[in-house]
């Protein structure tokens, strides 16, 4: 007998066990996906900064590396993005046919399978380097290799399965697509109405048990082109066949497209992007039980496959996108700024054009910073849930306002489209990122911190588990345990909390990392807040809390930055604290230290307990949010990044594709680099009030040679600075009867005038 546990613990458990909200089967597989890692770390409030530091970093293979500078040059040689998108309206033929041969589509695939067996650092990189030249293509070549069937089937699959189709899959005899979402389930899967019934059949001259299969799926991508399609769907079994449960839940099978029923639609058009993307249907499709991914003893299992698949799918391909969205917004808006003068000086002299290239820049480094601490996770065996959803809402909503930003500073530059406009595809295609793999309201406002409060915190879960136990002395003795470790732990981090906030972090015990130590202090000092404002909202809401979808998504939004500048710190020291980056960190970290203590202040501004809401204020926020962001010296400094050719630059912009053609980028390069190598003769005119370097030649200002070498700046300026212009009957079959524009409306206008 424990007094504790019968007197204290357990009205506490009868209580908590009767408000202890439902859960569906759905939720509670959402839940369990995944695992956990750097976040249960901060939740815990006093992170291990040590640990993270000694993580290895996600590097590339020999082989991996000679992918990227061999095969992955090579498809992007053959990508003409104004072509693809405006003229073709697909990938070109010889670009196909080499993603198949060099197997593209098989990167994560094993060798065992005849795949390339790659790393997920290196599925990143490629996907990376790629979409700096077409999204298109990056976008083909990323979805194989994501969320699919061969991930389903690496994953799951029985090794017939698996020995049948990934070879298959790996050198393109197969194309894959898979078919989630629906007109009536988007975000809620769960109430999809696709489905299939188990009865006997004839498939191949033979009669099996299998499934007779409806569905209507769409915004399916490479659905129009796919031989393989992947398919989720409600399994019914309402004649008992496999046993007693007629409702079996969703399943996931593979559906050859050449079968019978099998309708694919045509395309959709997400955005004016142009890879591949429709409907299909499945009208009354008969498979065997073989075709369900992992056989029958899978059947009912397809959303808990799902959400394990896209624990680790989330933080790859998109976050990939992103991240090299904002590099290429950094590398091409530092240099178009660098070189484009308004009121005889460069505009990126101005500091209203020095603060979005800030922005921009931070930007890049940080979600480079965040996509290599993930990969590096995965590389490692870790399927972190919570920090997926995490790099796919944040990065795609920070590229968004990194393509703005560039937008913004390129002006006319970026608006008029043509062959040399090296922006407007990207800033068409950032909704598509935002909305694919669960649109980012729904992930900011109800995944990551509700699902990362249950998972990654160091009790609820295993709290919960117990409520919810069967056995009800067994469950009290695991309650009794959790509960009061949680109530431990909870006082230890009041307590902590509340001393850091008090002294700013200034005693916290972190590991000397140089310049960054003062970093590490204030996000100990954050992450305490974070978990014990964390606790606090859960006691006092309990259930509840799942409704206040603000209050969960400011604390998400904190648990996000905790992690980015996690991320932003390890790579600072990673790359051996280049003094040159320290602008980049130190940016970052100002921007994300006044989110957090704005996000703080809001929560304690909105938490319904107002007595709890002053405590914790008293204890976490006693002098208010008082960071204002980054200085005027550190947007200067960080902007100076991508202004001039570097080591710095280079580090910040990384593994794009660098194409040496007469492309709006390759000019703008090479005009980048002229006008930075005039700098010397441009000053020396500019001190001597001289605007015509052959009169400063005369004067003996500058030499012959540097004349030469600023009108050739002078010259490739221009050419950046040209927009395209497209004749009538090129841009509209109107117009094609007649070459004369104007000779058309006069002859519409005698027309008009006639009738």
């Amino acid at each position: 007998m424990s007094f504790r546990r019968d007197f204290i613990t357990k009205p506490i458990f009868s209580w908590a066990r009767g408000v202890l909200p439902s859960m569906s089967d759905t939720e509670r597989e959402a839940l369990e996906a995944g695992d956990v890692w750097w976040d249960a770390d901060l939740f815990t409030g006093n992170p291990d900064w040590s640990k993270l530091l000694a993580f290895p970093q996600a590097t590339l293979t020999d082989e991996e590396r000679a992918f990227l500078d061999g095969p992955v040059d090579e498809l992007c040689a053959m990508l003409d993005d104004w072509k693809i998108n405006w003229e073709w309206r697909d990938l070109p033929k010889e670009a196909w046919d080499f993603i198949k041969a060099k197997k593209f589509f098989g990167m994560i695939i094993p060798k065992e399978h005849s795949g390339l067996g790659f790393s997920p650092y290196a599925h990143s990189e490629v996907v990376r380097k790629i979409s700096t030249r077409s999204l298109a293509a990056a976008v083909t070549v990323m979805v194989p290799n994501s969320l699919g069937p061969g991930e389903l089937l690496m994953r799951f699959g029985t090794k017939e399965q698996q020995e049948r189709w990934l070879p298959r899959l790996a050198d393109g005899r197969d194309i894959p697509c898979f078919g989630l979402t629906s007109p009536e389930a988007g975000s809620d899967a769960a109430s999809m109405i696709d489905n299939g019934i188990i009865c006997k059949g004839s498939f191949e001259g033979q009669e099996v048990l299998g499934l007779k299969l409806n569905w209507h799926k769409r915004y399916i991508t490479l659905g129009p082109v796919a031989t393989l399609l992947g398919l989720a769907f409600k399994a019914y079994d309402p004649d008992h066949l496999v046993g007693n449960t007629e409702e079996l839940g969703i399943t996931v099978a593979l559906i050859p497209t050449h079968l019978p029923g099998v309708e694919i639609g045509h395309r959709h058009l997400p955005s004016m992007q142009v890879f591949q993307n429709g409907p299909n249907w499945g009208r009354d499709v008969f498979i065997p039980l073989d075709y369900v991914i992992g056989g029958q003893e899978r059947l009912g299992q397809g959303w808990k496959m799902l959400m394990t698949a896209l624990a680790a799918g989330r933080g790859i391909s998109l976050p990939s996108l992103s991240a090299a969205g904002a590099a290429y917004a950094a590398r091409v808006t530092g240099a178009y700024a660098r070189i484009r003068e308004q009121f005889g000086i460069s505009i990126s002299k101005f500091e209203g054009i020095e603060e979005p290239l800030a922005r921009i820049a931070g930007t890049a480094y940080q979600l480079d910073a965040a996509r290599r601490l993930t990969c590096a996770a995965l590389n490692a065996g870790h399927h972190p849930a919570v920090i997926s959803g995490i790099m796919k809402l944040q990065a795609t909503e920070r590229m968004r306002i990194a393509i703005d930003d560039a937008m913004d500073i390129h002006g006319g530059k970026a608006v008029i489209d043509g062959p040399q406009n090296y922006m407007g595809n990207l800033y068409r295609a950032v909704p598509v990122g935002i909305t694919v793999e669960g649109a980012n309201i729904l992930t900011r406002n109800l995944i990551v911190f509700g699902q990362g409060a249950i998972r990654a915190h160091p009790y609820l879960l295993e709290e919960m588990n117990a409520l919810r136990e069967t056995d009800h002395d067994k469950g009290l003795d695991a309650f009794d345990k959790a509960f009061w470790n949680h109530v431990g732990h909870s006082i230890t981090t009041l307590f902590r909390a509340w001393g850091r906030s008090w002294t700013l972090g200034a005693f916290t015990s972190v590991p000397e990392v140089g310049d960054a130590t003062r970093f590490y202090r204030k996000l100990s000092r954050y992450a305490s807040s974070f978990a014990l404002c964390a606790d606090m909202a859960l006691l006092t809401l309990g259930g509840a809390l799942k409704r206040k979808e603000m209050l969960s998504a400011r604390f998400g939004d904190i648990l996000s930055e905790l992690y980015l500048l996690s991320a932003a710190a390890k790579r600072w020291q990673d790359e051996g604290r280049q003094t040159e980056d320290f602008a980049a960190l130190e940016y970052c970290m100002a921007s994300g230290f006044k989110t957090i203590e704005s996000r703080l202040a809001e929560i304690l501004a909105n938490l319904p307990n107002r007595f709890v809401a002053w405590i914790l204020k008293f204890v976490v926020q006693p002098f208010g949010a008082r960071v204002v962001g980054p200085s005027d010296r550190a947007v200067h400094q960080c902007a100076e990044l991508i202004l001039e050719p570097s080591a710095a630059r280079e580090r910040l912009t990384p593994d794009l594709s660098h194409v040496d053609d007469d492309g709006g980028r390759a000019r703008l390069e090479k005009a980048f680099l002229l006008v930075t190598s005039c700098e010397d003769a441009a000053k020396k005119m500019h001190a001597a009030h001289l605007h015509d370097p052959k009169e400063a030649v005369t004067k003996g200002v500058i030499t012959e040679a540097e004349a030469d070498r600023l009108a050739e700046a002078h010259a490739a300026v221009a050419k950046v600075i040209e927009v395209d212009d497209f004749a009538p009957e090129a841009l509209s079959p109107i117009y094609k009867k007649s070459a004369d524009v104007h000779q058309f409306f006069q002859e519409l206008g005698e027309q008009r005038a006639a009738s």
